[in-house]
């Protein structure tokens, strides 16, 4: 318990994940006699040439976020991936912690674990209401999507932090917007279109590209059927075609080759199907790889062609 009687440099490492840095320590008048008095006796542990622990042990995952940052100083931020994991992000797990600096700050040393990225952008302003330094989850996830060399990876996350509610297309269009200039800025924001007319994952964007690319009129998405059983489901994507039936793409990805899976599919499949509403499928590998096939077979359908 922090009381009135805490020692100042206590109640601030209680604040920092039971870390605190040499900077610190000197501004709150605790002097480098003391500080080796208390590693000399193992109280105190030193994690970086910057930063000691008031605790000993293994760092946890926040005592490392709080090492490299506050080994890098104020104007450092927990970015990119670890930012967007301190926000809630799942699935996008990277082992080392990323902190991203200034660019005419100088490191003099590594520090095991952290890895630091140096930036030209104000970080100012794109810091998170959060205790711990980090950036907020548009600008984060931005700066680690635009220097991927995969563009597929880069459109994967935007869909990721969409689909999983940590923020909307708008938000993150805006972010690119003010991030300016940003590498791969005018892919980024047709891929939020996308994302923000209902593309939910990376195969329902490369849909979404392969309609435009082959000039298909764009589907509805995510539509509410019930199945044969009364079940409610969600197709994938559905054309309306001129004889009046409806068209159902759904797109089965890497998960199906499983064999319980792939039976389960075929009965989802078998149970949208109606006599006004016919149901084809294909795989994410083929909207990926040849597009202009299942572009093709969608046309010789009847799927309508985009509008001029």
């Amino acid at each position: 318990m922090i009381t009135a009687r805490t020692e100042p440099w206590l109640a601030l490492s209680r604040t920092q994940a039971d870390l605190v840095s040499r900077r610190q320590l000197h501004a709150l008048g605790v002097d480098r006699h003391r500080v080796r008095a208390q590693l000399a006796a193992r109280r105190w542990c030193e994690r970086s040439s910057m930063v000691l622990s008031t605790t000993t042990g293994v760092l946890t995952r926040e005592q490392t976020m709080w090492l490299g940052v506050l080994h890098a100083g104020p104007r450092a931020l927990v970015g990119d991936l670890s930012a967007a994991e301190q926000h809630g992000l799942e699935r996008w797990h990277r082992d080392d912690v990323t902190v991203v600096v200034p660019q005419d700050l100088e490191l003099d040393d590594d520090v095991p674990g952290v890895v630091f990225r140096r930036t030209r952008r104000p970080l100012a302003g794109m810091q998170a209401p959060v205790p711990l330094p980090t950036m907020a989850i548009e600008p984060a996830v931005l700066h680690f999507a635009a220097y991927q060399r995969s563009t597929r990876t880069a459109q994967g996350l935007l869909a990721a932090v969409v689909q999983q509610g940590l923020t909307d297309a708008d938000a993150l269009t805006e972010w690119v917007r003010r991030m300016k200039p940003l590498r791969w800025a005018p892919l980024l924001r047709t891929c939020l279109a996308d994302i923000g007319g209902g593309a939910g994952s990376l195969a329902e964007i490369d849909l979404a590209t392969m309609c435009r690319e082959q000039r298909l009129a764009a589907p509805r998405r995510q539509v509410a059927r019930l199945d044969s059983a009364g079940r409610r489901r969600f197709t994938d994507a559905e054309w309306l075609l001129r004889d009046g039936r409806t068209l159902v793409l759904e797109v089965d990805g890497a998960f199906h080759s499983r064999v319980e899976h792939w039976e389960d599919d075929i009965a989802r499949s078998r149970g949208l199907a109606a006599a006004d509403r016919l149901v084809v499928r294909c795989t994410a590998r083929e909207l990926r790889e040849d597009p202009w096939r299942v572009a093709a077979d969608l046309r010789r359908l009847g799927v309508p062609a985009a509008c001029p």
